[in-house]
């Protein structure tokens, strides 16, 4: 059987790529995987009295993290709607964008947000992202796995839902490039003992894989794998 090497991530924020998966991300590549990436918002218009340099550094670091990974933001496709406030915004659109790059990427894995973080664009992005791939005849797409995001999964301890990994990626061969990437977006992170630090995400990194013996991994739930 013939394997298509496609991967699309779908994000609400440049820098939830990293947080979420940039190990795994820099792993397929290195299996020649061709990965491509699109987010849905600016990531910076919730804040008070925002600046366009901070729109722009913003773009430039997700590009340097890009580079770093070695996979392609698909710039054109990507969304532009204000932050954290996705749900002002008809889901249709949302998928709409969602469905843009699915018919460029034609992948053959997705990964995305888990659909129950505290994040309100992450949990509409899930949701668009699972109905614009929703599983038809003949469908590309084998396998949609949801990571999760430091200071937003781990922070939804009141959901009915929380996040249950049954899915491991060993990253340990990738953690410098992760970290790399992770320092392209330095403004974003917050000191230890945050778990969006550094040092919080190595100690994530490695208390995932402990839970399945390996030295560090990244944690993953499955939406949905189809087997032919």
């Amino acid at each position: 059987m013939k394997i298509n090497k496609k991967v699309l991530v779908v994000v609400a924020h440049r820098d939830d790529e990293v947080l979420g998966c940039g190990g795994t991300i820099a792993k397929l590549v290195d299996e020649n995987y061709k990965v491509y990436a699109i987010s849905m918002t600016d990531g910076v218009s919730s804040r008070d009295h925002y600046t366009k340099k901070e729109l722009a550094d913003r773009l430039k670091n997700s590009l340097k993290a890009a580079k770093i990974l070695g996979f392609k933001w698909l710039n054109k496709i990507s969304g532009n709607f204000s932050d954290n406030s996705m749900d002002s915004e008809p889901l249709l659109k949302i998928v709409k964008v969602i469905e843009k790059a699915k018919k460029i990427v034609n992948p053959e894995i997705v990964i995305t947000h888990f659909p129950e973080d505290i994040n309100i664009d992450h949990q509409i992005v899930s949701t668009a992202t699972l109905t614009a791939f929703r599983p038809k005849y003949n469908q590309k797409c084998k396998r949609i796995i949801s990571f999760e995001i430091p200071s937003s999964t781990d922070y939804a301890i009141y959901k009915k839902k929380i996040f249950k990994p049954n899915y491991f990626v060993d990253i340990k061969k990738f953690w410098n490039k992760k970290k790399r990437a992770l320092d392209a977006y330095k403004s974003e992170m917050l000191k230890y003992p945050n778990s969006r630090s550094i040092k919080g995400l190595k100690n994530l990194a490695h208390y995932r894989g402990n839970q399945v013996g390996l030295n560090m991994a990244e944690a993953f739930q499955i939406l949905r794998i189809i087997k032919k």
